[in-house]
Parts: structure tokens; sequence; C-alpha cells
């Protein structure tokens, strides 16, 4: 049944014939269709520059979900043609907004709708401000019903543009029209930290300095650059990564409870908890870049070797980070985070290391070293979490034994919906808990300004490595080690 609370709407994507389009935005809209999420009498119009009609419009999107295998080419068919329509924008210059007003208030006289409108900027970031402003300029910032805006990530590539962005936006918009996405937020497992911590007392009454000895943030890629050399020379681990997915989490970790559970109260503990960082020093970070290696036993270039990487290539694609957050909950635990390509595999996870008991008899024995409590927090692709702990192993000896106790989503629940699909839904119903706010963007650039204008230099790893081994002695140095798996 269509959940009663969403209303209908016209669903207006820029950059409608895009990679994200194709590969995310209309398979997750076609799935919330299928299963009733998609407001009855709702709409979803397409535009880009392509010179499609509406017909032409649905054939492509028709084909992108067929081969997407998406669902049934019939149940497909229907959605297209009865739900997908296009306007092209010429240049995309300011003058053309006014058409596109045009059309929008024609396909929702024609079919009924109120005015309520999403608009999903699907694009890059030198095109968020003039999309912004054209709309804004043709009046398209408000409407006979509610008007919302997603916009995509990067969110700036600084902290001055991050800055001038949002101040170009609030221009136009107020804030709690603006839904700045983060794909990562939408995954049930980032999600699940908050349950996690804050539904089950023994964990949360164990989340602290008094438990706690260190927290390791993991996100690893087997996958080089893929084709996108272009995008990731002017990006790099921090802006593709650390700055948005990897600083997500991270607060979702570290931050306090909120009194309640409202959109605002939420954000504004995951933003007091970048407040609470200290500042980042050089010798608190390696930048790394992957060389020729092999990965899954298959040869793979370095990065300097990829179509469209320049030679002397200064950007890195692996990142390590030692953070304090000295506040009352986190004083003197370190944080470790990391994010890299070409690594041994792909994952995705949270380690929370457990300090050892004070005093321990069991350390006499010399069959065995004692292993730390560990909780961990699979994001992915094995979603769930795990929780090692040393039992007795059966017999006459005290032989002690690391044993986890494990939870996956898949064994519970099946497969899990892709993270848009429950963005979307949210932005339907103007929940915006999952959404990054103005000034939490602005914080996060804020905290990475040291690494942006004093870069290190990068240090080299052969792909299919565990990184470069200046991250190992980044760990170790303060005490610790990774994690080893």
């Amino acid at each position: 049944m269509p959940d009663p609370a969403a209303q209908p709407h016209l669903f207006v994507v820029f950059g409608a014939t895009g990679d994200l389009m194709q590969r995310k935005l209309l398979p997750a809209l076609f799935h919330l269709h299928q299963q009733g999420k998609f407001p009855a009498g709702s709409l979803i119009l397409g535009v880009a520059r392509h010179p499609f009609d509406d017909a032409s419009f649905r054939g492509s999107a028709a084909s992108s979900l067929v081969g997407e295998k998406a669902g049934p080419e019939d149940a497909i068919r229907a959605f297209c043609d009865q739900t997908l329509f296009y306007q092209g924008l010429a240049a995309g210059g300011p003058e053309t907004y006014p058409g596109l007003r045009t059309r929008i208030e024609q396909v929702e006289a024609a079919h009924g709708l109120s005015g309520n409108r999403i608009f999903y900027l699907a694009l890059p970031l030198e095109a968020f401000g003039p999309t912004l402003q054209g709309l804004g300029t043709a009046g398209l910032n408000h409407g006979p019903g509610w008007t919302r805006v997603v916009v995509e990530k990067p969110f700036g590539r600084d902290l001055a543009s991050a800055e001038a962005l949002n101040a170009l936006a609030h221009t136009y918009f107020q804030e709690k029209q603006l839904y700045r996405i983060d794909h990562y937020l939408g995954k049930e497992t980032v999600q699940n930290l908050l349950v996690f911590r804050f539904a089950n007392a023994f964990v949360e009454s164990d989340w602290n300095r008094d438990r706690v000895e260190k927290v390791e943030i993991t996100v690893a890629e087997s996958l080089g650059v893929e084709g996108r050399a272009n995008y990731y020379e002017t990006s790099g681990a921090l802006r593709d990564m650390i700055q948005n997915h990897v600083t997500q989490v991270l607060t979702l970790v570290a931050m306090e409870p909120p009194a309640h559970r409202t959109e605002d109260e939420i954000r504004d503990e995951k933003v007091k908890v970048l407040r609470s960082i200290r500042r980042i020093e050089p010798g608190d970070v390696v930048r790394g870049q992957y060389t020729r290696g092999t990965v899954d036993g298959v040869s793979v270039p370095g990065y300097r070797e990829e179509t469209g990487v320049a030679p002397d290539s200064d950007t890195e694609t692996y990142l390590a980070l030692r953070l304090k957050i000295p506040n009352w909950r986190w004083k003197d635990v370190p944080f470790f985070v990391r994010t890299g390509k070409r690594l041994p595999a792909k994952s995705s996870q949270v380690v929370l290391t457990f300090r050892a008991p004070p005093v321990s008899f069991f350390q006499s024995e010399s069959e065995y070293e004692l292993s730390p409590d560990r909780v961990t927090i699979l994001l992915q692709p094995d979603e769930g979490f795990e929780i090692a702990f040393e039992i007795k192993v059966p017999g006459r000896e005290m032989r002690v034994q690391t044993h986890r106790m494990k939870f996956h989503y898949s064994d519970v629940f099946g497969v899990l919906p892709d993270g848009y699909e429950a963005l979307i839904q949210d932005v339907m119903l103007g929940d915006a808990n999952l959404f990054v706010r103005a000034d939490e963007v602005e914080e996060s650039w804020r905290l990475y300004t040291p690494i942006l204008d004093h870069p290190p230099p990068v240090v080299f790893y052969p792909a299919g490595s565990d990184g470069p081994a200046a991250a190992k002695r980044l760990v170790e140095e303060w005490g610790h080690r990774w994690n080893p798996e």
C-alpha cells in the first residue's frame, strides 16, 4: 500500500541522461514504485541537454532498467510509459529556466498534480550553483505546494567553496528545503549504528573512554579509478571518501545520544563531534598512491599509468588519519581512519577494541595470548556485526580461544535495498534525518583544511597490498596496530 504520509509530486531529475540516473536513481524509483512507496499519481521529469523527447527518454530508461535487471520487462515498460517525461535544457543557462517552469506547470496541470516538487541535482559540482540560481530566478524555489532540492556530493571542494555554495543556496532556498545527500547514510547498517548503540543498554554503557581502547574505521576498495581518472585527479581519497562517507560514519560512532529522534537534534550531536576533534597535524596523516601490482591474481597498472592520470600526479589514492576527540566520552581514545583503492578486498567496517582486564591470571598460560574483546560493525559487503570474546576450550587444560558471535542482515532479511531507495523515500516524506545540514558540511571541510592547505607528500604502495608501510607506523607511534582483519 502507498505510504499515507507521502504526497503526490513531480520528481524532477537534472542530469537525467547521466550515469547516476541510469545506475542508481532510476532503479531506486522503479523499485519504490513497485513497492507502492512512490505516491500514486506522482511523475518523473528528466532534465538534461540531450535532444530527447518523452518517447525516446522512456525508451532509453526502459533499456537501462532492463539491462540492470531491475524487474520484469513488462513492469518496466509500464512504469516508463506512465511515469516518465523529458525536458531538454539546451545550453542550461538562466534563460532556459522559464521554459522549464512552463513545462513543469503543463505536466502538473495535465495530470492533476498540486505543485509539490522535488528537484534532484544529479550533476557535477560545478553545475550546482548555476542550477540553484536558475531555479531561484525562475521562481521554482517555491510553488503551489512544497519544494525540496536534493544535492549530490561533493558539496564544495574546500571550506571556502562550501561556504559560498551554502550562501548561494540560501539566497533562493530555506535550509529546510535542502537535502544534501550522502548515499552512505542510506545503508541499513549505517542507520543501525544508532539502534545498536542507543537501544542496547549493555552496548551504550561500554561505549566510552573507560572501556574502549581504540576505534578504527576502514573503507577499503579493491578497484582502481575504473575510468574515472578525470574526476579522481581533482578529488583524491580525501574529497572522494573521507570528507563525506567516512566522516558521516565517524560522527555516528562518536556522537552523544540526542534527547529526541528529530532531524535537528541528531544533526546537532554530529556537528558537536566535528567541533570536538583536535586539529589535524601533518604527522597525523599518511597520503598514499598505488603502484603496479596484483589484485586477485591479476596484474594491474599503477595509478600514474591509468588513462587520464598525469605521469607525476600527486593525487592520493589512500589516506590514513589518526584523530583524537578530547571530550568527556572519548578523551585519550585514538580514532584511526583509513580508506584506499587497490587494496586486497572491498570492505567497510568499524572496529571498537576494548581495554584488556586490569588483572588477568590467564596470561600466565604459555599456550595462549589473550586477544582483546572487539565489536566489528560490517557496513559492506556482508552487512551486520560481530562480537569477539574469549571462551574456554573444553577439556582438562585451561586453554582460551577467541570466539565470534555474528549477525548478518542477509541471514535474517535477505538482500538489502540500495541506500538510494531509503533516502529518496525520506525526501518524499520530508524527513531530513539522514541528510547533511549546512553547518555540518562546513565543519567537516574545516576539519580537513590543514591537509588540503599543506598536504604531506604521497608515499607509494603496491596494488594488492594493505597500503603504505607509513600507515602502520602512524598507528604504532601511538602504541597500537591496525585490526588485522
